[in-house]
């Protein structure tokens, strides 16, 4: 792994996908606040393999939001160590796991929204990239019912993201990308290259099959 460069440990708490320009007129998109959580936060370098960390982190900081507004308790976004340990723990991974350096999906992720919020989700599993227009109305459906921000794994796209909106008459999903590494930027850069954009179908690998997990906690808000 390439030595860490000098990065701002700072977390994006700005919701980052706000004021981006609409693929179409029919988009639905997340309710309610999250943090930008991504490659190199906290001073932690997890290039190449934290992606679906980051992924699950983003939705946590999403559940605690909607928790915390409504002045209910809710713990601290977990640290990918936190991850390891609750995965250890459940049974799904071997000890050997905690400290290393191994990707999770969006099964890990479904147990470990479960495990740390008793939040439970929904398991979506797409055959193929070619597949995935078929599941944009039921994702539409997800956000207008639930508001909750969905994690998209893969196979041969191994790249975690999230899924942050959807846009039906001219077929895209709003992609949080937490691949990006470096020190804390603005909305506008973050839109501008591309951390944050709508990816039309084609984008998407026809030879891997995709897993989404969807929360199925509401948000305090549908409006």
């Amino acid at each position: 792994m390439a030595a860490p460069i000098e990065v701002n440990n700072e977390i994006f708490s700005t919701v980052v996908h706000t004021d981006l320009e609409n693929k179409g007129n029919n988009c639905h998109f997340i309710k309610g606040h999250y943090d930008y959580i991504h490659y190199g936060c906290n001073m932690f370098d997890d290039r190449g393999w934290g992606c679906g960390y980051r992924t699950l982190q983003t939705l946590c900081s999403w559940v605690k939001q909607q928790r915390t507004s409504t002045g209910q308790a809710a713990r601290e976004v977990p640290s990918i160590l936190d991850i390891q340990q609750a995965l250890v723990t459940m049974g799904d991974k071997p000890a050997r796991f905690l400290n290393s350096r191994e990707w999770i999906g969006s099964f890990e992720v479904c147990l470990c929204l479960d495990y740390f919020y008793d939040v439970p989700c929904k398991i979506i599993h797409i055959n193929s990239g070619s597949e995935l227009p078929q599941y944009l109305n039921e994702i539409a459906e997800h956000f207008k019912q639930f508001g909750s921000p969905i994690m998209m794994g893969g196979e041969s796209d191994a790249s975690s993201k999230g899924i942050f909106g959807v846009c039906l008459d001219r077929p895209a999903l709003l992609i949080l990308d937490p691949h990006y590494y470096g020190p804390t930027q603005s909305r506008n850069f973050l839109q501008q290259n591309g951390w944050v954009a709508w990816h039309p179908m084609e984008t998407f690998s026809h030879h891997t099959f995709y897993n989404l997990c969807l929360p199925q906690l509401k948000a305090n808000t549908l409006t």
